[in-house]
């Protein structure tokens, strides 16, 4: 394994992130949105309330509320255009998978009783791709949501906050024999090891994805990069506690 001094292509160490910002309110009519800027990766994550609940819900008479969640790369959002869903007349099979994914992880902190009878729709956006759409949209759509519960509470709409813990997503890999680390679309592309690694505030795991791109990884490769991973969602859910604290835009 290579020495914790190694940089990266872009001059990091092993064990650290890129430079994050969120900008909230970035969506005027949504109840709570942030664009969070994650080195050059940028998606906007908004809520929308619905005050009604799916049918299945209703025909089931299940109590509670519910929340779901939509995800789109834009067109403009890579180098070579990304053609629209709509214009396939289908959903891209890896925009499903990955809004399946923002969705089984933020319900996995909401406590869906206390939603009371409406649906909470999160739609995270990206406006530019380098490399961690999926983990940049969980963590930008928890402090999107911290915001629409807020605003909820506010209105009167929520008597206590539905959430039951922080929530924040990062990748990691292997990339050259070495785990790392938040990857950009270069280490992305040339990792033998990809890992999206999902948790909330007490450290447990709500998701692990982890594959070989046509290799295999040791389990002293997977401790490292379970590690690493804690490590970085501490330092996020620390940025996330300090952007639903900014009361500015």
């Amino acid at each position: 394994m290579a020495s914790e001094s190694s940089t990266r292509p872009d001059g990091r160490l092993p064990d650290q992130l890129r430079p994050i910002r969120f900008q909230n309110h970035i969506a005027p009519h949504a109840a709570g949105s942030t664009l969070i800027e994650w080195g050059n990766t940028r998606v906007i994550c908004a809520v929308m309330v619905d005050e009604s609940v799916p049918p299945w819900m209703k025909a089931k008479k299940v109590e509670g509320g519910w929340m779901s969640a939509e995800y789109s790369m834009l067109p403009y959002s890579t180098l070579d255009r990304k053609a629209r869903d709509i214009g396939k007349l289908k959903l891209d099979g890896r925009s499903q998978e990955i809004q399946r994914l923002i969705g089984r992880s933020l319900r996995a902190v909401v406590d869906l009783d206390k939603l009371g009878p409406r649906t909470l729709w999160v739609d995270c956006d990206v406006l530019q791709a380098d490399g961690g759409t999926r983990t940049a949209s969980i963590t930008g759509a928890y402090v999107a949501l911290s915001l629409a519960v807020a605003r909820l509470k506010a209105e009167g709409k929520l008597t206590e906050s539905p959430l039951k813990s922080p929530l924040a997503a990062v990748s990691l890999g292997v990339v050259e024999g070495r785990p790392v680390l938040d990857l950009n679309y270069i280490e992305d592309s040339s990792a033998s090891v990809d890992m999206n690694l999902v948790m909330n505030g007490a450290g447990e795991f709500i998701e692990i994805q982890a594959s070989g791109e046509e290799a295999t990884f040791s389990k002293d490769h997977l401790g490292e990069l379970l590690r690493l991973g804690g490590l970085g969602i501490t330092q996020l859910m620390v940025l996330q506690r300090q952007a639903i604290g900014t009361t500015a835009g």
